[in-house]
């Protein structure tokens, strides 16, 4: 009758000793609490089980290592290969082995059928959403049955099924069901059901992923019951989603199971904690980082183990940081991860042949002491932790940075510096959740979990700013603890795509019925509705949940507003859907408190190692189990205090106190950071971190901030630091073709207002002369003052939706000069005296189609550089000017050693290397590159042809960017971008070239076409990789109520080692694809056919990736503009690999093909379509 806590960690699996953890726990526990029997080979008696509640990893485990269903995706004709082509991006900028996530499925049926949205009520269709449409092919079941009775022949009994609009036209989509139901197959998920949410990718993706885990998951749970008699019929069983909510076993599918672990985790420190904290689990191979402020914060859309998903989440980040994170020195830097030990062969001191990691910095360190560890490692899983291996593992290390450096560094100060560069690497999605949403960090406790975590807590407050921690006495198992907290829910959705009418409403009182019903039907007696619609402004797709209250028009614009600094007006706000979700409110586990005991003394003393005044310091420190201590004992760091099942480090000036629950509140009290101005390389490494980190809050912002597509979603931007000469410090990973062009911009300003850009003034500029790339890409740059003078600048660069110009999109074919292709602007002070000077950029921007976009876009803008010049006033007010800009130099120093690094491995010896290339209309790019004996390079364009009447011409700025942008990928490891990867580098283009045209000179081409020539001509000379597409395939349509532009992936190139990927954007872009349901919605077009170009790539050894096919229909007359290129001369083999095909763009009318060229526009009338062919990648090797 005695409330008792009984804490049992098993391994995951130990098959010599049970078939199941969770059961075998369960026989444990309930033996070691009735002290009867349990026998291993019997069916436990589950008769003293009133419930149980499980999180569980076999969802996110199969997704991580494929092991799922074997499963077919049923998708509409045209778009077959959708899922592999995703949002077109790459996942890693620099990387030229492109690698994307696998596919799920094994085979894909493109089912015959087509809607289309229309305005015409006449034939039209009412969808759920009281969108009309038109079935423009209906469903063919003859040819639907074929394929699914092929796919049983195959032994596919799971399928997933994503039709074009089924979220609001759900027919066909049920009609495919009843077939499949017919015929047989066990499993069938219904993106309409799985999740009806608009965006046809991200509900494909999910209903795949539902498919292919929901099977795994049903046959684990049939599998845990069957290890209890009656199959548990008699005990409430629940599985913890992944929005933090419990459901019955019957209830919990794949879709919804993937951050099961992680989802418990939450629920605990949000219940156990005062709000707000921050959650901070640590583990083995990652740490997850959220955020609660009293609600829990969810999302819709996100992506895991590159797979899109639609479905509530808890807002959850991950870092590649954690105990079992490998550690190296490359080029000056003290790097950690993101490459990881894991449990196998694992840390050097688990003596299994590992890899030196954190763990074995915490070991050196004396921070993990191995007599109290169980005897689990080495060969036999029989031995100690081993101190000597993680010893001599760091020595080596320590000997490489002396070397390096010139310096007598031991293994505990090396060891020490891992430590710190690891937890300020954890530290930045801590920021971006805090200060990167307007929330100060200092002002939130850190509650610290995980089996890693207690090593790690007081550095990351402290680091923070953060004065309080909680570990909490389970907090190597919160997880499991979480489900004790949780609560049952249940959810109800319904796309709406309206304006708010008391019809939804209604809709709102049927759904909460339907959840208080299956709710009430699992014995609960009271349950919690909470109502909420997803809003947003009519022509963006930012969606906000708010509460369906009295008045949810005023919730959403005071959300908005605080979210993002301002509100728009002139539009209508559109509700998206309905969410309803219920939460059953069940007996939670009550924390007992602990005995009164004396205080207990320290167990013993250990030689612990910290970061001192003195330096790197040897402490004696007491070590004192958690269990023994008295309510309200004081521990006074330094010391260790151990459990059951984590270790938790107390640094001096940190004091803990055990609660009257026996849980751990750290107060950590702020540290001077007394860093000199000489170089230290593990203060280099954490500087680093901070510049970046700067960089990427102000990308976040931007892109929070901003309204329209080509920004939001389509991420055209980016976000830098520069210092006072306008060299880049730190470029976040946006967009390759703005590197090195922005600082050319920030010079360019600094040349013309000289001592007239006073503090807080703002400057735009977008024009070619001025370190521009191209008119539509305008750069905002402010300067960031300390003491009257300019120390830094800040910098973000957007594309615009249109800033007038001969053609809509600012993205003219033909143009001829820089007039044709819209506003150019020199320099002109947006902000002057702290006032933003919107009449002077209305006047300016009067030729523009989207004057209000820019202005709010501009705005945007100046909020992300704002941003970044807090960040740097933090940052300088923390360690002081002169120190941040010591750093600054010598992390540009990093840079330039690496590519001198880089450029010692092609050869240690002077060598020229030479390359030529041709754009379609025969004008050569001409290089040679003299790599020099003291390890510089001469990049020399003579050769190259003239300035061209046409808009391919290339400002400097851009190839620059260009240049940048090949050498940080050749150096291939992960290095501070930023002027010090040019700075062993000296360029000479010839003046009246198409690489450095008059100031008069049209270049809108240049900036999307030319600089891809000049990547793949690069890649060439040094002989690294095949020719990519060399394009971007930049399409627009319009009208005078509308513009759209895009830019459309194609092939990349084959390596010495890899295949090209397919249907990818390459090199100098990485904008996403606009979404088929979203195009659809918002312009009069109908996507036909989104899908690979088959064989398009080169063949070889190692064969390039296919271009995509794009075939767009018009409803209704409008203009149309294709500016390419590779449509005369074909993307180049390597090594005897042949090249890709070229391009082909086609005009249809009346079923007669038209080829366009590589440039052209024309009128297209309704019914007209437009095929866009993208180019393949060049092949590597002899086949």
């Amino acid at each position: 009758s005695q409330l008792q806590h009984r804490v049992l960690k098993l391994l995951s699996e130990d098959p010599q000793n049970y078939k199941d953890a969770p059961t075998e726990g369960i026989r444990r526990i309930l033996e070691e609490a009735t002290g009867e029997s349990f026998p291993k080979d019997l069916p436990i008696n589950a008769s003293k089980i009133e419930w149980i509640r499980m999180g569980t990893t076999v969802a996110t485990n199969a997704l991580l290592e494929r092991k799922g269903e074997n499963i077919a995706l049923l998708i509409t004709e045209g778009f077959k290969d959708l899922l592999l082509i995703g949002n077109q991006s790459r996942p890693h900028i620099f990387a030229l082995n492109i690698q994307r996530s696998s596919k799920l499925f094994q085979e894909v049926i493109e089912v015959q059928e087509r809607v289309k949205l229309t305005t015409n009520s006449t034939n039209s269709i009412r969808g759920i959403t009281g969108e009309s449409f038109e079935v423009t092919k209906p469903l063919n079941n003859e040819k639907l049955r074929e394929d699914l009775q092929r796919l049983l022949s195959k032994n596919i009994t799971s399928i997933a099924v994503a039709l074009a609009h089924s979220y609001s036209f759900t027919e066909h989509e049920t009609q495919v069901k009843q077939l499949a139901q017919e015929l047989g197959f066990k499993h069938i998920s219904l993106s309409s059901e799985i999740m009806p949410m608009t965006k046809l990718v991200p509900r494909a993706s999910t209903a795949t992923v539902d498919a292919y885990l929901t099977p795994k998951i049903q046959e684990y749970i049939s599998g845990f019951c069957s290890g209890f008699d009656q199959n548990l019929a008699n005990v409430k069983v629940l599985f913890m989603q992944s929005d933090g909510g419990l459901a019955p076993v019957g209830e919990f599918i794949g879709s919804r199971a993937i951050l099961s672990g992680p989802a418990g985790g939450v629920i605990g420190f949000s219940q156990t904690s005062p709000s707000p904290v921050i959650g901070f689990d640590m583990g083995g191979t990652s740490t997850d980082v959220s955020r609660y402020a009293g609600n829990l914060e969810h999302l819709f859309e996100t992506q895991i183990s590159g797979i899109d998903l639609l479905s509530p989440h808890l807002d959850i980040s991950t870092v590649a940081a954690g105990g079992g994170s490998r550690l190296f020195f490359r080029s000056g830097l003290y790097v950690v991860g993101p490459e990881s030990a894991g449990a196998h062969p694992g840390p050097l001191c688990y003596k299994k042949n590992g890899y030196l990691t954190i763990t074995d910095a915490n070991l050196v360190l004396g921070r993990l002491l191995p007599e109290h560890f169980p005897k689990i490692f080495g060969p036999n899983e029989d031995e100690a932790l081993d101190y000597a291996e993680s010893y001599s593992g760091m020595q080596k290390l320590t000997q490489e940075i002396n070397s390096f450096q010139g310096t007598s560094l031991t293994p505990e100060q090396v060891a020490l510096g891992f430590i710190k560069v690891a937890n300020e690497s954890m530290c930045r999605p801590i920021r971006a959740k805090t200060s990167g949403r307007g929330y100060n960090p200092s002002k939130h406790t850190l509650s610290c979990f995980g089996g890693a975590g207690g090593q790690h807590a007081c550095s990351i407050a402290r680091n923070l700013g953060i004065q309080k921690v909680i570990v909490h006495k389970y907090s190597g198992i919160l997880s499991a603890y979480g489900l004790g907290l949780a609560d049952v829910a249940a959810e109800e959705q319904h796309p709406v795509v309206s304006k708010l009418t008391p019809e939804v409403k209604v809709k709102a009182s049927e759904l909460a019925a339907v959840v208080e019903n299956r709710l009430k039907a699992q014995g609960f007696e009271s349950v919690e509705i909470q109502e909420y619609l997803h809003m947003r402004f009519s022509g963006t797709d930012t969606i906000i949940p708010v509460p369906f209250g009295e008045d949810p028009h005023r919730s959403f614009k005071e959300t908005y507003q605080q979210e993002y600094g301002f509100c728009l007006t002139g539009r209508d706000i559109i509700v998206d859907d309905l969410r309803v979700r219920g939460l059953g409110k069940a007996k939670q586990v009550q924390e007992p408190q602990i005995s009164e005991r004396p205080p207990a003394s320290p167990l013993g003393f250990a030689c612990t190692w910290f970061e001192t005044q003195e330096g790197c310091e040897k402490l004696e420190t007491p070590v004192y189990l958690l269990e023994h201590l008295a309510p309200h004992q004081e521990i006074k760091g330094p010391a260790v205090i151990l459990n059951q099942i984590s270790t938790v480090l107390v640094e001096p000036n940190c004091t803990a106190v055990n609660t009257i629950f026996g849980n751990l509140e750290i107060k950590v009290e702020a540290a001077s950071s007394q860093v000199s101005k000489e170089l230290d390389l593990i203060q280099l490494s954490l500087f680093s971190h901070r510049f970046m980190s700067i960089a990427e809050q102000m990308g976040k912002t931007l892109q929070r901030i901003s309204i329209s597509t080509n920004i939001k979603e389509r991420l055209d931007f980016s976000c830098a630091i520069f210092s006072p000469d306008g060299s880049l410090v730190a470029n976040a990973p946006h967009l390759p073709v703005h590197l090195g062009a922005m600082g050319e911009a920030v010079k360019a300003q600094i040349r013309l207002l000289g001592d007239s850009w006073k503090e807080g003034e703002v400057v735009v500029s977008n024009h070619p002369s001025a370190g521009g790339s191209h008119l539509p890409d305008i750069t905002v740059i402010t300067p960031v003052y300390s003491n009257n003078n300019i120390e830094f600048y800040v910098a973000s660069r957007g594309h615009h939706a249109d800033i007038g110009g001969i053609s809509p999109g600012s993205m003219p074919p033909f143009s001829r000069f820089l007039s044709e292709e819209g506003i150019a602007v020199k320099s002109f002070k947006l902000v002057k005296q702290g006032e933003f000077d919107e009449a002077g950029l209305r006047q300016l921007f009067r030729e523009s189609r989207c004057i209000e976009d820019n202005v709010s876009d501009l705005k945007a803008q100046i909020a992300a550089n704002n941003k970044g010049i807090g960040l740097l006033k933090e940052l300088i007010q923390e360690y002081g000017l002169e120190v941040v800009q010591s750093y600054m130099k010598y992390i540009q120093e990093a840079a330039e050693q690496s590519v001198k690094d880089m450029l010692k491995k092609i050869s240690s010896e002077a060598v020229s290397l030479e390359a030529e290339d041709y754009m379609d209309d025969g004008t050569p790019i001409h290089l040679k590159i003299d790599i020099r004996e003291n390890h510089t390079a001469h990049f020399d364009f003579q050769g190259t042809g003239y300035q061209v009447l046409s808009n391919l011409n290339t400002p400097e700025a851009v190839v620059k960017s260009a240049v940048i942008y090949c050498l940080r990928c050749l150096v291939d490891t992960e290095i501070p971008l930023n002027q010090g990867c040019l700075d062993p580098i000296s360029i000479s283009i010839p003046k009246g070239s198409i690489l450095s045209p008059s100031e008069t000179a049209a270049i809108v081409g240049g900036n999307v076409l030319t600089s891809q020539r000049v990547t793949d001509v690069i890649f060439k000379a040094f002989g690294a990789v095949a020719a990519s597409q060399g394009c971007m395939n930049n399409f627009t349509f319009g009208n005078q109520n509308f513009g759209f532009y895009e830019t459309i992936a194609g092939g990349a190139g084959a390596g010495k080692d890899f295949h090209g990927e397919s249907g990818v954007q390459t090199h100098m872009t990485n904008t996403r694809i606009t979404d088929v349901e979203v195009m659809e919605r918002r312009y009069p077009v109908v996507v036909r056919e989104f899908s690979l170009r088959k064989g398009s790539g080169g063949k070889g050894l190692f064969c390039g990736g296919d271009g995509v096919v794009r075939d767009i229909e018009f409803l209704e007359e409008m203009d149309v503009g294709i500016l390419s290129e590779r449509r005369a001369f074909s993307p180049y083999g390597l090594k005897g690999g042949e090249p890709g095909m070229p391009g082909l763009n086609l005009w249809v009318r009346d079923n007669t093909f038209v080829n366009m060229g590589a440039k052209n526009v024309c009128r297209v009338s309704k019914g007209d379509r437009v095929i866009i062919c993208t180019p393949g990648g060049g092949g590597y090797g002899k086949a």
